[in-house]
């Protein structure tokens, strides 16, 4: 599930790694912090080294909370895939100008029509990068977890839709709203970057505002039905009240 990612940053067990193992998976935060992310200064390492103690889960939650990680202890996997998503960013940016002018392999033999392919046309949804990705999704905007993933990205969909080109277009053509003063709407948690910040800030919005719409949409037809109920036309001759 996270070869890539440990293959990228040099882990020495990259297809074997398994997080489910208590003592690898300290082993691992230990390395983690010690050779890539370097959040604590080295003498402030010496509770996350300590792996044999029993106060080790206590001292990982407040790591978990000084990196601003997004997700609980107790969902192991998000953390991984999370903190292993932080220190390959934090690699890249060590070394941009190694990886700036890098190809992968066979780029340069790709043709145009390769570049022009639709991006999600190999797309493998039992993928576990994919499941990790759309769980990832669903708990930065807040959306109810469900065991098939495809559900939950269908969920998010219509918010991602409101910032295509043509609905931005759309938008710019209604009438103007009155500002959202986004300081005030609280987010619930923090990814450690303000410009994400901001930007779940507006995706929450714009999310209520689907529900908003839906709910409309919902009261109109129970109107609807209920005006239809409350006048049936009566037939006389038949006896019988109704159409």
């Amino acid at each position: 599930m996270f070869r890539r990612k440990l293959s990228a940053l040099d882990y020495h067990n990259p297809a074997g790694f398994n997080c489910r193992d208590e003592t690898e998976f300290r082993n691992f935060i230990v390395w983690l912090e010690d050779q890539k992310i370097r959040h604590y200064k080295i003498e402030d390492r010496g509770n996350l080294r300590n792996i044999h103690s029993d106060d080790w889960p206590k001292s990982f939650e407040k790591y978990m909370k000084d990196v601003n990680c997004p997700f609980k202890i107790q969902e192991r996997q998000e953390t991984v895939d999370w903190l292993l998503g932080l220190a390959v960013r934090l690699e890249y940016g060590d070394n941009a100008d190694k990886y700036k002018d890098s190809n992968p392999d066979g780029a340069k033999n790709a043709d145009n029509t390769a570049k022009n392919a639709e991006p999600l046309i190999n797309l493998d949804v039992n993928n576990p990068d994919f499941k990790a990705g759309v769980m990832a999704l669903a708990n930065l905007l807040q959306i109810q977890r469900h065991d098939d993933y495809l559900v939950m990205l269908k969920v998010s969909s219509p918010t991602f839709e409101r910032l295509t080109q043509d609905a931005i277009a759309k938008a710019n053509q209604s009438k103007e709203g009155l500002p959202v003063a986004l300081e005030k709407h609280i987010l619930g948690f923090d990814t450690g970057d303000a410009v994400l910040n901001e930007a779940a800030q507006i995706l929450r919005l714009l999310h209520i505002e689907e529900l908003r719409e839906l709910q409309t949409k919902i009261n109109e037809a129970i109107v609807a039905v209920q005006a239809i109920i409350a006048d049936p036309k009566t037939d006389h001759r038949l006896g019988k009240v109704g159409r």
